[in-house]
């Protein structure tokens, strides 16, 4: 029933029982899919080769903005072949984030600009880290209308969602639109269709009410797709269920 469209299964969080958990997780607790985006080359690497071990596993490739320091020219030749394998879905995770390093704006959107392209050219969506960095971001992909894909675990305005959604993006959401201060994401719930939402978990962290705190796991999207029906008037089933076909959908496995 479940599709994660964000969990980081590589991250060393999971070393003592991802190989228990993730079997749990697909047989017993309703995930059907997860994917898990890279980060730098070497987390990239590691989700393809989990992606290999797991059927329900993807994966995709990428250089996310906090990496940007190690970047190195060489890793885009390296991006390259792991990114025509048949179980990379997306370029990401990438973007811009401003609230680790805003000394770097430049060097970010340049990176950010480099990796559209990139996904572009190869027909692949778009996995998109934004924080407090929307004007950038809108700014950046306005400039490629035919880009598409996710802003992930998205914090923007009703403003930037509605652009979005109209130039056919999609929204993310994660365990903070459970959290009490959720009021501008249940805002931009509120105005996004129903075909737009994704649903992530951003595994191991971002746990949802009332579990913050804790390690983060798909087990926990129910209480994700919970909040969304509350705001939607619809059931988790009926949540889930849709925003299950939308990343199929997206991420071309439909």
């Amino acid at each position: 029933m479940f599709f994660d469209t964000h969990a980081h299964y590589d991250d060393r969080a999971f070393d003592p029982d991802r190989d228990e958990l993730l079997p749990r997780l697909h047989a017993e607790q309703g995930v059907d899919l997860i994917l898990d985006p890279g980060c730098d080359l070497a987390s990239s690497r590691a989700a393809l080769a989990l992606a290999g071990r797991y059927s329900f596993v993807y994966a995709a490739v990428g250089i996310h903005p906090e990496e940007l320091g190690a970047f190195q020219e060489a890793d885009f030749a390296a991006l390259r072949p792991l990114a025509e394998q048949p179980k990379c879905l997306a370029v990401g995770e990438i973007g811009l984030d401003y609230y680790w390093d805003a000394a770097h704006k430049d060097e970010q959107k340049a990176l950010f600009r480099r990796q559209i392209e990139w996904a572009i050219e190869l027909c692949k969506p778009i996995i998109v880290h934004d924080r407090e960095a929307h004007g950038d971001c809108l700014e950046i992909v306005r400039a490629y209308p035919e880009a598409r894909g996710v802003f992930h675990c998205f914090s923007g305005s009703p403003e930037m969602a509605e652009e979005l959604l109209k130039r056919g993006w999609y929204l993310g959401f994660d365990g903070p639109v459970t959290y009490k201060n959720a009021r501008k994401a249940l805002e931009v719930l509120s105005l996004c269709p129903l075909d737009r939402i994704l649903l992530e978990t951003d595994s191991p962290y971002l746990s949802p009410a009332p579990l913050r705190g804790r390690r983060n796991s798909s087990a926990n999207l129910p209480y994700i797709a919970e909040k969304i029906g509350q705001v939607k008037g619809l059931s988790a089933g009926e949540v889930a269920a849709a925003a299950l076909e939308n990343g199929k959908w997206l991420f071309g496995l439909l």
